[in-house]
């Protein structure tokens, strides 16, 4: 599953060799085989489901019946299965096909725990059985169970279907037993109106005339999976296919947009080729279709079903009038995540959510990698020092947790899917690649894959074959990564250098942002570094010291390369000594110490201007890379400086003297054969410069986007987000009226929502407001109003908290079901008010049981460290400021 996602520009503004052979550790003791994690009675398995499902579209509900094939392993009367908002009319068993069926004597819903229980006269003897249900459910209007979603096309409102299963509400559309470990094959049916498309995770099997005119579309039966990637959708849909090794990939939208899905066609062409061959095992279905969606989801972006992504549109489609560089990027990486999980996922899928890293910390490396290979010229490995920052910036809170986690309820799991499962468990296995060697890595990955295909596993079940092909002692550095929380913290003395040799000295901390005297935690760190422009050398902090003696005399890079997941302080000469040679290292590694610069810093481990001496330093013609995080850090200094206007004013001067050289030598209009990151970088510059009041690039977006109306070239598709955020965030009430009636009148829907988001991104307050009212409103469709007070809490996250939580009713059927928990922390979240403490909790108290507080927490933890920062760090950026005009 792909989170819900924004640009990289925006992501960008808000942010966040040869050496000596590595020394061996001792591995840690394995962990002891659990057993299988359940919250149903283990009396009976399923094996089959053969599920008949008739929607009605029209009246939001839908008939269903489905005959479970199961194995009952102990003596019982009763079976209990999952099921959530379904309503049963007949439940029989009996021992096979012709054999007499024997009705429940009764059915029990559990609403709170989500099940159904069928109780039967006489008890039921060990063997097989078949278990007929007959029910009715609901179709909803957000991303969970069966769902529709309403679009305009040509001018007539049209409505599809769709399912989204992960992670458990496969139940509110098939009682069943909905777990991972329960693993069964599928055959699906559907009667549906004709005219209209039904796809699944297989071809369809047969089509049928019935007499009403409508039509029984029956697919082929699926391989063993789980319930959660079975998938189902409907509607004036068509397709493109392309075959790759024998397997149709295909592409289905809404009619008429086929052909801005054409790049994610040929992108999954592609990645299939790749993927194929890295894992060693084929992949193994007969088809792999990508479905396109209007609308969104507060939870995810796209979902990985078995034969059959789901992914909403402004994730996969690239409309010629409005596609940016970073929108095709976006659309590579969710195929290349999305077709990682075919593999990692649903062919091995983890036992239990506790190691739901083993699906989403994968799939993220995964596409990392693989758009690296693809598509090197967008130069994504530079990208791995912001995924380590997004981690980072949550591990180093004491609300973290750790990479494997216990699961206990269906709210935990829904509250895993964070960025300690996907960008700590990607920057974790990106650092154990590089200790065991590309080739061994994979080959302990596809010794896996074959070892485990159609079955479920736990993060041992890999470490076991990675440390066999690899012949190190893997296992023992993940567990100090993966089963244990927080950030490592080195601490590199100052060089001594002798007889042409540096000798440096290593001490092994951890990184916190607000636990100041905590004890430090144990790790097994692997380390390299250099002196700048020499040859890299490797060991492993073991006991919490080392030493490291490197070729050559000057500054030293540790951390080299930034492979590793830890934090990195220097002593203050020898920082000073990296800091003057800054301009001869590598880009990632320019990367890495403004990452570390600034996060030490505002944690108070450093000075707090130690980034902006290097922001001051680098070159106009540094890589676009620097630049942008240069731009995401003075964009996050800006909002910090909220209710200061001097000091924010003297922090806006220093951003638009740095920013604007840079934007003035690549301009507004891009050059012929311009590189990939050139262009991200432009629409963040634009971004970020209109944010701090750059009078010439406001003037400029006013007077390209008042040209629009006649000139189609004077915003660019390139440009063209870029200046409606400029105009957008500086709107009076007359431009928030014209972005309005531009919504309104858009008939795609995917520019239509951002438009609708853009409305809730003004500075001033009453347009914010206004916003927000919109919001309760379908106006922009039922997807686009939770959205829009998301976008108001940047802004103004006070507000937007304030009122979602005087509308909570109305709000929360703007969410998602997996989304609800974490909904509001996300809007208070972004808070620097104290008072926003005490509101959180009391919203928790009050609405959400206590497995379900884990995002409310980590609210209250970042507004505490950010109320810290704007006390006692932002005094030392004012007077660096001061000092340097």
């Amino acid at each position: 599953m792909q989170r819900s996602l924004i640009s990289l520009a925006v992501m960008a503004l808000i942010g966040v060799s040869a050496g000596l052979t590595s020394p061996m550790v001792a591995a840690a003791p394995a962990t002891k085989a659990a057993q299988v994690t359940t919250q149903l009675p283990t009396n009976a398995v399923p094996t089959h489901y053969a599920v008949s499902l008739v929607p009605d579209a029209a009246n939001s509900t839908f008939s269903a019946s489905v005959t479970i094939a199961l194995e009952i392993k102990q003596a019982t009367n009763t079976l209990t299965l999952n099921a959530a908002d379904l309503r049963f009319s007949a439940a029989a068993i009996s021992a096979g096909p012709g054999k007499p069926a024997v009705a429940a004597s009764d059915i029990g819903v559990d609403n709170d725990k989500q099940t159904a229980t069928f109780k039967f006269a006489q008890p039921l003897a060990k063997g097989s059985y078949q278990l007929k249900l007959d029910y009715t459910g609901v179709i909803g209007t957000q991303a969970a169970g069966l769902f529709s979603l309403d679009y305009q096309n040509g001018g007539a409102k049209k409505r599809a279907l769709y399912t989204q299963f992960e992670n458990s509400e496969a139940r509110r559309v098939i009682p069943s037993w909905d777990e991972p470990n329960y693993k069964a094959t599928f055959a699906l049916e559907a009667t549906v109106p004709a005219g209209q498309m039904a796809v699944s995770n297989m071809p369809v099997a047969s089509t049928s005339k019935l007499a009403d005119g409508r039509e029984l579309v029956r697919f082929a039966t699926s391989p063993k999976m789980s319930t959660y990637l079975l998938f189902f959708g409907l509607g004036e849909f068509e397709r493109a296919s392309a075959v790759e090794s024998g397997v149709e990939l295909g592409v289905v939208t809404q009619k008429g947009s086929l052909g801005q899905a054409q790049f994610a066609l040929d992108s999954s062409v592609a990645v299939l080729k790749e993927y194929n061959d890295y894992f060693g095992v084929k992949y193994p279905l007969p088809k792999l279709d990508n479905i396109a969606a209007p609308g969104r989801s507060q939870f995810f972006g796209a979902m990985e079903n078995w034969g059959a992504i789901f992914t909403f549109e402004y994730a996969m489609l690239l409309d010629p009038r409005v596609a940016t560089q970073s929108d095709k990027e976006t659309s590579f990486l969710v195929a290349a995540h999305e077709m990682a999980h075919q593999w990692f996922g649903d062919l091995v899928t983890m036992n239990w959510w506790d190691d739901l890293w083993l699906n989403e910390g994968f799939a993220s490396w995964m596409e990392s990698r693989t758009t690296t290979r693809l598509h090197p010229e967008w130069k994504w490995e530079l990208k791995a020092v912001g995924t380590r920052e997004q981690a980072m910036e949550r591990d180093a809170l004491a609300t973290t947790h750790p990479v494997v986690q216990h699961i206990a309820t269906v709210e935990q799991a829904s509250q895993a899917f964070d960025s300690i499962t996907y960008q700590k468990g990607e920057s974790v296995i990106r650092m154990l690649e590089n200790y065991v060697g590309d080739e061994a890595w994979r080959a302990g990955v596809r010794s896996y894959i074959a070892k485990h295909a159609y079955g479920n596993t736990r993060s041992d079940d890999l470490w076991v074959e990675v440390e066999k092909a690899a012949r190190k002692p893997v296992t023992a550095i993940a567990h100090d990564f993966t089963l244990q929380p927080g950030v490592p913290l080195i601490r590199v003395s100052e060089a001594v250098c002798k007889n042409g040799k540096t000798t440096i000295a290593l001490t092994q901390g951890e990184f916190s942002k607000d636990q100041e005297n905590k004890k430090p935690l144990s790790w097994r760190v692997p380390v390299i570094a250099q002196t700048i422009g020499g040859t890299t050398v490797r060991t492993v902090v073991n006991g919490g010291k080392a030493s490291m003696t490197l070729p050559g005399c000057g500054a030293v890079l540790v951390n080299a390369g930034q492979s590793g997941y830890y934090r990195t302080l220097y002593a203050p000469k020898a920082f000073a000594a990296l800091a003057g040679s800054f301009a001869g290292m590598s880009t990632i590694d320019q990367l890495g110490l403004l990452s570390d610069t600034w996060s030490l810093g505002m944690a108070g481990l450093m000075p707090a201007s130690g980034f902006m001496d290097l922001a001051n330093t680098a070159p106009v013609d540094a890589a676009p890379q620097v630049w942008q995080k240069i731009a995401g850090v003075l964009a996050s200094l800006h909002a910090s400086y909220e209710g200061k206007p001097e000091q924010r004013a003297a922090l806006d001067k220093f951003a638009r003297a740095r920013l604007a050289p840079v934007l003035a030598r690549i301009g507004w209009t891009a050059a012929k054969d311009e590189a990939a990151p050139v262009a991200n970088l432009r629409e963040t510059l634009v971004s970020a410069l209109g944010m701090v009041g750059d009078e010439g690039v406001v003037a400029e977006a006013r007077r390209r986007y008042a040209a629009s109306a006649t000139d189609a070239a004077a915003m660019p598709a390139a440009l063209r987000r870029p200046i409606l955020a400029v105009i957008a965030a500086n709107a009076d009430a007359a431009a928030w009226d014209q972005l309005h009636a531009a919504a309104q009148e858009e008939k795609s829907t995917m520019i239509k929502s951002e438009l609708y988001d853009l409305l809730g991104t003004a500075k001033d307050k009453a347009l914010a407001q206004r916003a927000l009212e919109l919001a309760l409103t379908d106006e922009g469709g039922a997807t686009t109003g939770a959205s829009i007070i998301g976008r108001v809490s940047g802004q103004h996250p006070d507000l937007a908290f304030d009122f979602a939580l005087a509308h909570r009713e109305q709000v929360e059927k703007k969410i998602d079901a997996t989304s609800r928990s974490r909904y509001f922390p996300g809007l208070g979240g972004r808070s620097a008010d104290p008072a926003m403490i005490d509101k959180l909790r009391a919203y928790a108290k009050e609405h959400l049981p206590a497995d379900a507080q884990g995002d409310t927490k980590t609210a209250i933890a970042s507004i505490q460290y950010r109320v810290k920062v704007r006390t006692t760090r932002l005094p030392e950026i004012d007077a660096w400021l001061a000092k340097h005009g």
